[in-house]
């Protein structure tokens, strides 16, 4: 229990900078190195952000797809199994729609039947680190690499294949030598254009809340970030995945955005 709250005390700060009002946010500190940062500004389009696609492309990172196309990337962190994943895989499966699991090592060991089942069903299966320390304060390769390999360990041990080379940094903390330690690696790292404040074990937002974050906010080409130890995420996701393909957007998998070659799923 005691890692267990402590991947969630990490959680919790995961997209603080998220929580910002449509057309009341300045433009965001534009830094290479810090924490991943979104200003909502105009409904139905995209954030500013810290950096541009184009800066994250020359380390093979992303934060979203093609603007013009009205796609949208389901992802999910998690750093422990809260009881409402399987009917978040329900749910995907009947909206037939293929998402990212960002998971940490404590997850995979203690959740192994879960991960079996995100593998079977199509979902991608994503490094979140093994113990989701703060990336950004890790300056040297022998660091880097070695939460990166762990978590790769464990999820082959628990699957049988080798783990497909998409990164998301805890908390959205980086640093440009992180990234580039990253792409060394054949790392993609992922950050996300679409977030809100669901990481509140006893604080979760209301179904209406979430609605008054999730919809406004969406645009096309989005990488959505949602935590699967969300209790409203578990209630709202049928509702919130047919109301935006009511809206036009249809759902892809990481893999159809980003260039894939260099991985391999064994």
């Amino acid at each position: 229990m005691a890692v267990v709250a402590a991947v969630a005390a990490a959680a919790a700060v995961c997209v603080i900078f998220t929580a910002v009002k449509l057309a009341e946010e300045p433009a965001v500190d534009t830094s290479a190195d810090g924490n991943w940062g979104l200003s909502f500004q105009q409904e139905g389009k995209a954030p500013v952000t810290n950096v541009t696609s184009d800066f994250l492309a020359q380390y093979d990172g992303y934060y979203m797809g093609d603007t013009e196309q009205k796609v949208l990337y389901l992802t999910f962190d998690a750093g422990y199994e809260n009881g409402y994943t399987a009917g978040i895989l329900d749910v995907l499966k009947k909206h037939d729609a293929k998402a990212a699991f960002f998971l940490v090592g404590n997850y995979i060991k203690t959740s192994p039947e879960l991960v079996k089942r995100m593998v079977a069903e199509g979902h991608l299966v994503g490094n979140h680190t093994f113990s989701h320390p703060d990336m950004s304060e890790i300056s040297n390769m022998e660091a880097f690499r070695k939460e990166l390999d762990k978590l790769e360990q464990e999820y082959k041990k628990v699957t049988g294949k080798d783990m497909l080379k998409y990164y998301r940094p805890p908390q959205g903390k980086y640093s440009e030598a992180n990234l580039e330690m990253a792409k060394e690696l054949g790392y993609k790292t992922v950050f996300w254009s679409l977030a809100y404040v669901d990481w509140y074990e006893s604080d979760q937002p209301t179904r209406q809340e979430a609605f008054e974050k999730l919809i406004p906010r969406v645009h096309p080409g989005a990488i959505v970030l949602l935590h699967s130890t969300s209790k409203t995420n578990g209630e709202i996701l049928d509702e919130l995945l047919t109301k935006w393909e009511n809206m036009g957007y249809t759902f892809k998998s990481l893999t159809e955005l980003t260039p894939a070659a260099d991985n391999s799923d064994k």
